[in-house]
């Protein structure tokens, strides 16, 4: 089957072959030696000298972290929302007792740099930004460095989901300030769900001092503490871990350079062929993004018939649209384990569907 979805993602057989592997003791040395690789090498992918935290839990406790961690309630901070996982974000810090500044976008727009310089310029007394790198419910990535050079121009935390991005799409996490960046294992990792993995700054740290949100399962001291000793506070993925590992492996062979530019070849193949087919895209070319290629549905498309059609007589997976973007969007995932030959199989299965699908 070909499940191209912005997430879960397939994953190659050598992950495959890892995550059967037999149970090991979560306190013992062998466990120990297990996450130590996997940190190293993460920070290596992450492109950060900081701490980084691998975090049983989903993309969203991911987010959470970076929130709970850093943050107090009562606490400014500017939520950039340009997507349902922008407002996600959002809601998020509202839900912990943060005093939240939305700075909103119409979906399939991109963030506006410069109005996020006039949303921090008016907004006194601000401590963090919160934004999302890649918004895979729009297919569109966001001006990161942009961005975050502006927040810091204002000296705040910058705090951002990268959950479709990292691992696909370049960001340096170092070279370009970001304090907090969370992703998560079954986007461009090729692991299954399971595992949440965040870095965390210097200035994060200071931030974590007098942070005083509740948090418990998502604390950092603990975390940071364990991981000296090579252990999770809790009881880990052990499965996804084994996975995880294997992935990275494959990842630092092929080299964050090739990564990116498969990542981009793909994703042009998937937007030239779209086109080709009398679609369009939804967001602007320019901002779009080289992990998910969101396609508007133009009249007389029975969008929910294409993809039944693609599900059943081509074994290819594809998604649709969320919350407001439901019934007018499809999407197509290549992040991760996707070659230009995938890409090649999906557009010609969608040339030959999209006939049956239109209605007369």
């Amino acid at each position: 089957m070909q499940l191209r979805i912005p997430g879960p993602t397939p994953c190659p057989p050598e992950v495959l072959q890892a995550i059967s592997k037999q149970m090991i003791n979560h306190r013992g040395k062998e466990f120990g030696e297990l996450l130590h690789h996997i940190t190293a090498k993460l920070k290596e992918l992450f492109q950060t000298k900081g701490d980084v935290f691998l975090l049983t839990g989903s993309g969203t406790g991911g987010m959470e972290a970076s929130v709970v961690n850093t943050l107090s309630p009562g606490d400014k901070v500017l939520a950039i929302s340009n997507g349902f996982f922008g407002e996600r974000f959002t809601e998020l810090a509202e839900e912990f007792g943060a005093e939240v500044k939305r700075l909103a976008f119409d979906w399939g727009k991109p963030v506006d740099p410069d109005a996020v310089h006039q949303a921090l310029k008016a907004g006194p007394g601000i401590k963090a930004v919160l934004v999302t790198h890649n918004e895979t419910s729009t297919g569109i990535t966001n001006d990161l460095k942009a961005i975050s050079a502006i927040a810091k121009e204002f000296d705040k935390l910058v705090l951002v989901d990268a959950i479709s991005s990292l691992g696909s799409i370049d960001l340096p996490v170092d070279a370009w300030q970001c304090d907090v960046v969370a992703t998560a294992s079954q986007k461009g990792w090729m692991t299954p769900p399971g595992l949440a993995m965040v870095s965390f700054s210097s200035k994060a740290w200071q931030a974590h001092a007098k942070a005083k949100m509740p948090r418990y399962y998502w604390d950092f001291t603990k975390a940071k503490s364990y991981l000296e000793k090579g252990q999770t506070p809790w009881t880990p993925a052990v499965s996804t871990c084994y996975g995880l590992a294997a992935a990275l492996d494959i990842m630092l062979a092929e080299g964050l350079p090739n990564i990116f530019a498969r990542h981009a070849r793909v994703a042009n193949m998937a937007r030239q062929g779209v086109k080709s087919n009398g679609l369009s895209l939804f967001p602007d070319e320019k901002y779009a993004s080289n992990t998910v290629t969101a396609v508007k549905i133009p009249e007389k498309l029975d969008v929910s018939k294409l993809l039944q059609i693609l599900h059943k007589e081509y074994n290819i997976v594809l998604a649709g649209g969320q919350d407001i973007l439901a019934g007018k969007i499809f999407r197509i995932g290549h992040l991760g384990w996707v070659t230009e030959k995938d890409m090649e199989e999906i557009l010609k299965a969608l040339n030959e569907a999209l006939p049956e699908a239109r209605q007369p």
